[in-house]
């Protein structure tokens, strides 16, 4: 074939057909130097790149219905020889204009000032079906300070978990495929001095547009806390052609239905508010926790937005914390609400004078009760609820949750009691002894998911010396100004907290908390159902009613997430260069809410090391022993503790 890499191709392959219009490049400011190295990019929202060439690049896995977005198959894309130099950026495709995003953070609640791609790389915008266009991005070998590769671990956790929230119904950017090579980078995994050589390999995400909170965040004055500014600080031309952009090409409603321009930013702010609220309440609802919750790392659409260290819980902890970066547990899976809405705050910083603050803070002030109604509702569906909305059934989800964390409960299917296993209430032949069958029936599959007591010890194990803990209690009171300079009370009371659950179990045999978890159960249980009698109060159709239970139950309680140690399966397969586990998981996980024949084969916890991605992404443990059968489906293996997920600058 004719061409030669990083030129132009005159192939046949199905990738030169895509029609490139890139017209974000047409519409912002685009800094054109090609000088080398990181430098700060004044009065530009993007500037040209040149992605590096892999060695022998080769697929990994591709997503069938990621690249139906551009009008392909996979089967074209897989069969085509160039497309994996075409997705790694190898080779560009006809038309694609590389280039890196400049863009801003609050990173872990502080300014960081310029930060842009830095393991990604804008390749263009296509034009795809339906006359829609999608924007095409993959790893960037120049971004930041550090050499913008990805390695393969946390391409495959970036590229399963893309596809895997889209699956379970919620917004993302999507990922189409993920390619491999021989060319290698140096990790440090450890930070312990022994690196290793590994897999340099690329993800094609693929969305509308990945600008983002951080994006407006380039023309912020000096920070009071960091004296960082943003790189095109007193722009504000650029900020107005930027919201122009995004509002005509994003939210082109609110754009014909209002005349005046505060109004209409107003309505925008308004619109990224209830996204976002939407958005976090559905990740709660299936127990997904993002680990980088930074102003740069929320979509100006409301998609799910880098898959860097991110998690589903095992076992449902409110102070679950998915990446072991986060010593502070700002990124807790309770805080991420409000941190969604502290994240809003900064953006609407970052539109003044265009966003009124005055106005900005009246939206804001109708986030939590939006929140608070998406999340209920989901609930509410989750539990079968579907007739009428109580005020009780705020209660009876609150003690849904306190008793799956109580017992160690699996959180996914958040809500283990489905119509299809548990009976109903009407089907009761009457109170007493059939009813308490019916209990005991219902407890008994609940117990079946809930932690066993070496679990729920190792769970609740303090990750503090107790010697250190009582320096730090004592610091508190003695130096309060040190103390907050080396932790904070909700990490020391954190660290309490755990202890006093470690002294209950050491007093705790398994017969006891066998009956504890019983109990709490049985209550919950009797509770749920004369919560679900009264739906069928002034039901003509009663069968209609239960039919309808039945189906939504079903299809708002997936059996089945991406849990670390199913990728972490996957990758060390893959690492010893078999790829079909990849490819198996995906396929499992396009379809969360159907019985599987295939979740019935066992994948192999493996066993890995800790791993530490430098850029930002992904690190897996795996501490199981080798050769241990889990089905994908099955309650999470003692082992998946082991597992660490983290990230580092």
């Amino acid at each position: 074939m004719d061409g030669s890499v990083m030129g132009v191709s005159v192939s046949r392959s199905p990738l030169d057909r895509l029609e490139f219009d890139n017209v974000v490049l047409r519409r912002l400011p685009l800094d054109t130097s090609e000088a080398p190295g990181s430098r700060t990019v004044k009065g530009a929202c993007f500037s040209t790149t040149k992605p590096q060439p892999l060695d022998k690049p080769r697929f990994v896995a591709v997503s069938e219905k990621a690249l139906s977005l551009l009008g392909l198959t996979g089967a074209q894309v897989s069969g085509d020889p160039l497309a994996p130099e075409y997705l790694s950026g190898s080779r560009l495709m006809p038309g694609s204009q590389p280039a890196a995003h400049c863009y801003c953070g609050h990173q872990f609640g502080y300014f960081s000032g310029q930060l842009g791609d830095g393991a990604a790389c804008y390749l263009g915008e296509v034009r795809a079906p339906a006359d829609q266009s999608a924007e095409l991005r993959h790893e960037n070998p120049s971004g930041r300070q550090a050499d913008g590769r990805k390695v393969l671990r946390s391409s495959i956790r970036e590229f399963l978990c893309s596809e895997a929230i889209f699956a379970l119904g919620i917004p993302t950017t999507r990922a189409g495929s993920v390619v491999t090579s021989d060319s290698k980078v140096i990790r440090d995994i450890h930070y312990d001095g022994n690196a290793l050589h590994e897999r340099c390999s690329v993800v094609l995400r693929i969305a509308p547009t990945f600008l983002r909170f951080g994006s407006f965040e380039i023309f912020k004055p000096a920070d009071d806390q960091t004296g960082r500014q943003g790189p095109s600080y007193g722009l504000d031309e650029i900020r107005g052609q930027m919201l122009d952009y995004v509002i005509q090409t994003f939210y082109p409603e609110i754009q014909q239905n209002y005349s005046d321009r505060v109004e209409r930013n107003v309505a925008f702010f308004r619109e990224v508010m209830l996204r976002t609220a939407r958005l976090v309440s559905q990740w709660q609802c299936v127990g997904f926790c993002h680990g980088v919750l930074n102003t740069d790392n929320m979509s100006i659409l409301g998609l799910t937005l880098d898959y860097g260290p991110y998690g589903f819980m095992d076992r449902f902890d409110p102070d679950f914390i998915c990446n072991a970066s986060d010593n502070s547990g700002r990124y807790s899976y309770q805080a991420q609400p409000a941190i969604c809405r502290w994240n809003l705050g900064k953006l609407a910083e970052a539109l003044a004078p265009e966003l009124p603050p005055a106005r900005a803070a009246a939206v804001l002030d109708e986030y939590m009760d939006l929140y608070n109604g998406f999340y209920l509702a989901s609930m509410r569906r989750k539990l079968g609820l579907l007739r009428t909305e109580e005020p009780e059934d705020e209660m009876l989800i609150t003690t849904l949750l306190q008793t799956m964390q109580n017992t160690g409960q699996t959180p996914c299917p958040m809500v283990p009691t489905s119509p299809t296993t548990v009976p109903q209430p009407e089907s009761d032949p009457c109170p007493g002894e059939g009813q308490e069958g019916m209990v005991q029936q219902a407890t008994d599959l609940l117990l079946e998911q809930c932690a066993s007591l070496d679990e729920l010890r190792l769970a609740n194990r303090s990750t503090m010396e107790p010697r250190e803990l009582a320096v730090l209690l004592s610091m508190a009171q003695s130096n309060p100004a040190l103390f907050q300079m080396i932790s904070d009370p909700k990490t020391i009371n954190r660290q309490l907290e755990k202890l006093s659950k470690t002294k209950e179990l050491a007093e705790t045999n398994r017969e006891e908390l066998r009956a504890k978890q019983a109990e709490e159960w049985d209550s919950w249980v009797v509770s749920y159902r004369k919560r679900l009698a009264r739906e069928l109060e002034g039901q003509s159709n009663v069968q209609e009613v239960l039919d309808d239970r039945v189906r939504v139950m079903n299809s708002n309680n997936p059996r089945l997430v991406l849990r670390n140690y199913i990728a972490q399966n996957a990758i060390e397969a893959a690492e010893k260069g078999d790829f079909s586990e990849v490819q198996r998981v995906l396929k499992v996980l396009e379809d969360p809410f159907s019985a599987q024949s295939s979740l019935e084969q066992p994948a192999r916890v493996g066993q890995g090391g800790a791993e530490k991605d430098p850029q930002g992404s992904s690190s897996t443990t795996a501490a199981a022993a080798p050769g241990t059968a889990i089905p994908y489906d099955s309650k999470p293996p003692a082992s998946a503790s082991g597992i660490c997920v983290s990230c580092s600058s």
